[in-house]
């Protein structure tokens, strides 16, 4: 590696609420104190100012850090095109096609190494898959549940779990389906948790889902301990790239010898700082 190496990576995000900003300034912040060799090269929006409050103040914070900012407003274009929303399982629509190729030739000043969606709330299409190496944060370790958080969660208790987890994976057009590449695990037992599980042991859980939503308090201790892990795993994941550790090639991981790998464990990595987060 050559001295004074940074790994430029693009951020594509859409800016729907804290848990953006959080992770964006995160790392921001680790790489402004020298602990991280990583430039973001670019950081992506699907939204443009003015389209929601949270989004404008993601905005906001990537102009208060002076990086570059490319925006394409995913449903201006949608009805621009006359298209109708995609629908989950269903082939994603032509629209959407057309929608990444113009955030490719939008994006094509910035060259970027690597791709985190970080609350990225599209899928991409195959052409753009193909042409940038992107991780995905999702919610869950390797074989755990899918969709979006809420529902992770509600799968967790629902079927009554012991360990739940955080996952970086490649990003393919087929929701939460691509390879993993770093996870975290932690425990959703022990003094924490064992109350909380009493309290709904004879309920049905739809039952508290429909009377109590996120404020359940198992749901959102459950919650809490998945956004603690969500911030270190990325930036662990980011220092395993920029120091080499591994490496993606032909869409597959490989370590620091060049020899096909699975997903790498970083538990123990992220443990220090999750720890300090829920203190």
């Amino acid at each position: 590696m050559e001295a004074g190496y940074s790994m430029k990576i693009g951020w594509f995000s859409t800016g729907r609420g804290p848990g953006s900003r959080r992770l964006l300034a995160a790392v921001q912040e680790e790489i402004a104190s020298g602990r991280l060799s990583v430039e973001i090269a670019v950081v992506f929006c699907n939204r443009e100012r003015g389209e929601d409050p949270n989004t404008d103040e993601f905005l906001d914070l990537v102009r208060g850090c002076e990086l570059p900012l490319v925006c394409l407003s995913s449903r201006e274009f949608r009805r621009r095109r006359g298209g109708k929303p995609a629908k989950k399982g269903a082939p994603l629509p032509e629209w959407r096609r057309e929608y990444d190729r113009e955030a490719m030739r939008l994006l094509e000043p910035y060259r970027f190494e690597l791709g985190v969606l970080a609350g990225y709330m599209l899928i991409f299409c195959q052409e753009a898959a193909r042409r940038w190496d992107l991780l995905n944060l999702h919610p869950a370790p390797p074989g755990g549940p899918k969709g979006v958080w809420q529902d992770v969660i509600w799968h967790l208790i629902e079927s009554g779990a012991e360990q739940a987890g955080v996952m970086m994976h490649l990003a393919t057009p087929d929701l939460d389906e691509g390879p993993p590449v770093t996870y975290g695990t932690y425990s959703i037992r022990g003094p924490a948790f064992d109350e909380l599980w009493e309290t709904i042991a004879d309920r049905d859980v739809t039952e508290v889902n429909e009377r109590e939503g996120e404020a359940n308090p198992l749901f959102a201790e459950i919650r809490r301990h998945g956004l603690a892990h969500e911030v270190p795993l990325v930036i662990e994941t980011l220092r395993a790239f920029a120091t080499e550790r591994i490496a993606i090639r032909d869409k597959a991981v490989f370590d620091a010898d060049g020899r096909p790998v699975g997903p790498q464990d970083l538990t123990q990595e992220i443990r220090r700082s999750v720890a300090a987060s829920l203190a």
